[in-house]
């Protein structure tokens, strides 16, 4: 099948959450495929969720009384014309150079650690465990090929964890594109079609040995840690009490590699 070249503005349409799901399997897809563009759109997707989780205590604030509309326009008509307007855009210089240092600090300040970890492990499950036609590249029964390719790419031996006890059958991975370098994702489901996935990456010197610290962002749920210089994060739309057990088997098996 033939899909449409993948442009500048679907790119910035991914980071924003704003493509149909079929062009965003396309984008996702793409972007598995081009490490390079996918740092960048990485970056630009954490500036985003960033900024968003700074600025979101004002945007609920209510709207300061003098600049009520109702209270400018009576302002203006007690007021002589010019003065109205000089008071009007030294205020509006001062919010936008105030938001553009806060803007500034904050883009700078991108996400590393077990936070940026949890993010792309929130990411890859939002785009990968809803796709019924493809949600992983290679399936459970390539196992074998599956760890020597992530392995090879993560420069670091990749072990898959063993759910079954716990009720999860592996379905297979992919190796996922980040911000920080190549991940690893393996996706599981239970006898109910709940999926579960696991990402683990090398943390590149942050949080290199960090304890399990729970995360959610809307509806996916999980937990996320680092043993040795790897990272390691569960995620699911699950209840936290329901992923921790799995996450700590995670963790277990992983520290036998």
């Amino acid at each position: 099948m033939n899909h449409r070249p993948i442009t500048e503005d679907d790119l910035h349409a991914y980071v924003d959450q704003a493509l149909e799901p079929e062009r965003r399997r396309e984008v996702a897809t793409y972007l598995d495929d081009h490490p390079d563009v996918a740092k960048r759109i990485g970056a630009f997707s954490g500036q985003r969720d960033l900024l968003r989780t700074v600025l979101a205590p004002i945007a609920e604030e209510p709207l300061p009384a003098a600049l009520n509309l109702a209270r400018i326009i009576e302002s203006r008509r007690q007021r002589p014309f010019r003065l109205g307007w000089a008071v009007a855009a030294m205020l509006l210089l001062g919010i936008g150079g105030a938001g553009g240092w806060i803007m500034r600090s904050e883009i700078q300040a991108s996400p590393n650690g077990l936070v940026a970890l949890a993010q792309e492990a929130t990411s890859s499950y939002s785009v990968y465990a809803p796709d019924h036609e493809r949600p992983v590249e290679m399936r459970a029964s390539d196992t074998a090929q599956l760890v020597q390719w992530v392995s090879s790419r993560l420069h670091h031996p990749v072990k898959v964890p063993n759910l079954s006890p716990s009720g999860y059958r592996l379905m297979g991975g992919r190796l996922v594109a980040t911000a920080h370098g190549p991940a690893a994702m393996f996706m599981f489901d239970d006898d109910h079609g709940s999926r579960i996935v696991v990402l683990t990456r090398p943390m590149n010197g942050t949080d290199e040995n960090a304890p399990m610290t729970p995360h959610a962002k809307g509806d996916v749920a999980g937990f996320a840690w680092a043993d040795g210089g790897i990272g390691y994060s569960l995620v699911g739309q699950a209840p936290p009490d329901s992923l921790r057990p799995l996450a700590n088997e995670v963790r277990k098996q992983a520290r036998t590699i």
